[in-house]
């Protein structure tokens, strides 16, 4: 995305959390002349962000979505974090890393977002090449999430697998097949998960570096979850053993 070309924001939800955590970034909210939403009213008001009234037409024509529910905002391009920034925060504390190695569908981007940012303390790494970035698509399904997590885009993931090795992280992997069950294993912490494709998996190059390989048991009909839905089981299991380890201090 262009530094200064505005990205598309839609729908309550999206507007609604960056008016709450990121006000400044919003250029212009547009409504729909039906729309009739007090809250959004009263958070754009409190967080002195503009509000403009346009005609269903005009709101269409800046997006042929249903979607919108009537309300689109003009934002500021989405900001990646420094990876380097992260793995050397002078507070000391250590996100747990997602690494996606060749994810593509940016629906599935913004939903593991979303399911990252509710639970809390993830960071979220991905390549430059081969791999979606955080386009409109993604911002939308995210729903608000990227408010609330950061999103590290690295030259090589490999490089940065072996760069958090060196800073003390351990590496995980999800694969389908031959891994230890998510149920038994217990994850070493601070740690990075790498979740592959669901056609080609995780690389060679980047397989290689992995310590603890992880397999989600399926005990019913032979399909597989597509990385989101497997992201936000393995990423929940990681948030429940990290939050118990912390209970034991």
């Amino acid at each position: 995305m262009g530094r200064n070309i505005p990205v598309l924001l839609y729908g309550r939800n999206s507007i609604m959390e960056r008016l709450k955590a990121n006000p400044k970034s919003l250029r212009m909210i547009m409504i729909s002349e039906h729309f009739d939403d007090a809250e959004i009213f009263e958070m754009a008001k409190l967080r002195r962000a503009p509000v403009k009234r346009v005609s269903e037409k005009e709101l269409f024509k800046m997006k042929h979505s249903e979607r919108t529910q009537g309300i689109i905002a003009e934002a500021d391009p989405f900001e990646y974090s420094s990876f380097e920034g992260l793995i050397k925060r002078e507070d000391g504390v250590k996100p747990t890393f997602i690494m996606l190695d060749g994810i593509t569908d940016p629906q599935n981007l913004g939903a593991i977002i979303r399911t990252a940012a509710c639970l809390g303390d993830f960071a979220i790494v991905i390549p430059e090449r081969d791999a979606c970035e955080v386009n409109e698509t993604v911002l939308n399904i995210a729903s608000g999430g990227e408010n609330y997590i950061r999103v590290c885009r690295i030259n090589n993931l490999s490089n940065a697998l072996i760069h958090a090795k060196e800073a003390g992280y351990w590496a995980a992997g999800a694969v389908v097949e031959g891994g230890e069950d998510l149920t038994k294993v217990s994850f070493p912490f601070p740690l990075c998960i790498v979740l592959g494709s669901e056609g080609k998996g995780i690389h060679h190059g980047i397989s290689k570096h992995i310590e603890l390989k992880v397999t989600l048991p399926m005990r019913g009909a032979a399909l597989s979850f597509n990385v989101a839905m497997a992201s936000a089981i393995f990423c929940y299991e990681i948030a429940r053993q990290r939050e118990a380890g912390k209970k034991k201090k």
